[in-house]
């Protein structure tokens, strides 16, 4: 029997709205611990890849660490409305790293 995976984003309404347009769940929130209970409840679901806002993912360094290493999910930290902090190139570069056993970005 086949999984059929979501991608999801979660994050300010700006910041994911443009992702609806792409066929992707998208999941607006005002804050932290509202996107804490919907990333817990995306794992659990079947979600594959989750894209989540740096702003929100420095509020939830715990959440983020949960599942640093697993497969499923894949969270992409992106930049949001304000700009980016540089939090998503970060962890892409200590990804990388991990993967390669070197830096190459």
């Amino acid at each position: 029997m086949a999984i059929n995976y979501k991608i999801a984003a979660v994050g300010d309404w700006e910041s994911v709205m443009g992702f609806k347009a792409l066929g992707l769940d998208t999941y607006p929130v005002a804050g932290a611990e509202e996107a804490r209970s919907i990333v817990s409840r995306l794992a659990d679901e079947d979600c594959a890849i989750l894209y989540l806002t740096e702003g929100l993912a420095r509020q939830m360094s715990d959440v983020i660490e949960k599942y640093k290493n697993v497969t499923v999910p894949a969270i992409i930290l992106i930049p949001g409305r304000e700009g980016s902090l540089g939090i998503g190139r970060g962890s892409m570069d200590d990804a990388i790293v991990r993967a390669v056993g070197s830096g190459i970005l």
